[in-house]
């Protein structure tokens, strides 16, 4: 592994659900802005890794560093905090709240973080015109496609400036141009704002978009050849 040191490390993660063994000692290593995809078959525990990394849930053994901080160890006030600044987190359905607007939804972590009303919006309009869904602003997510509520779900976990974002299978229930258009507006906008990215995937074309690779198997990473 790189001698720098590393934005976010997982060391030795285990992990249980019942009597299953989702992760087994996995270990990896998040550089400041790049682009890291875990693959793995279904099961292998990926998304159990990223609940792990991202604070939503704590392992049963082994350790968790974020910015020098041990993110294991943290009070459930402080997770909350990282999630609502440092942290952004796109699912594979989006996850979006179906009362709100694309444009309410996209402010709301804004003002989750004390930000006026009217400024909220307004950062929220420039995002969605980033991710070309400001024409969508007024919709609610049932009225939406999946590739416009998945494109307005990744402004909603970028409108923070966060340092990570965590994205477990954002192009799984996308069609493939749909898909594609996600993880272009997804690498541009991280290269050019020097996010870190943890991009949970089994589609081989979305990992292609990664500077690194890491296999899960049987709950243990297995680091994979650095992409072209």
């Amino acid at each position: 592994m790189s001698t720098t040191v590393p934005l976010l490390a997982a060391r030795e993660l285990v992990k249980a659900h019942g009597r299953t063994e989702a992760l087994r000692g996995a270990s990896l290593e998040l550089r400041a802005g790049e682009i890291l995809a875990v693959t793995g078959a279904s099961g292998s525990g990926k998304s159990t890794l990223l609940h792990c990394l991202a604070g939503i849930v704590r392992p049963d053994g082994g350790s968790v560093s974020y910015a020098g901080e041990q993110l294991h160890t943290l009070p459930e006030k402080r997770l909350s905090e990282l999630r609502r600044t440092e942290f952004g987190v796109v699912f594979q359905f989006g996850q979006l709240i179906p009362e709100l607007t694309a444009l309410d939804n996209v402010a709301l972590p804004l003002m989750l973080a004390g930000t006026a009303r009217k400024d909220a919006r307004a950062r929220a309009q420039e995002w969605l015109e980033r991710f070309g869904v400001l024409a969508q602003e007024a919709l609610r997510p049932g009225e939406m496609s999946g590739g416009q509520a998945q494109r307005t779900a990744l402004a909603r976990a970028l409108v923070t400036g966060p340092k990570v974002v965590f994205a477990d299978e954002p192009t799984g229930a996308l069609d493939s141009l749909a898909s594609e258009q996600m993880m272009t507006a997804l690498a541009h906008t991280a290269g050019e704002l020097g996010t870190a990215v943890l991009l949970i995937t089994h589609d081989d074309q979305v990992a292609a978009y990664a500077d690194r690779e890491i296999r899960l198997s049987d709950g243990v990473a297995v680091p994979q050849e650095v992409a072209a």
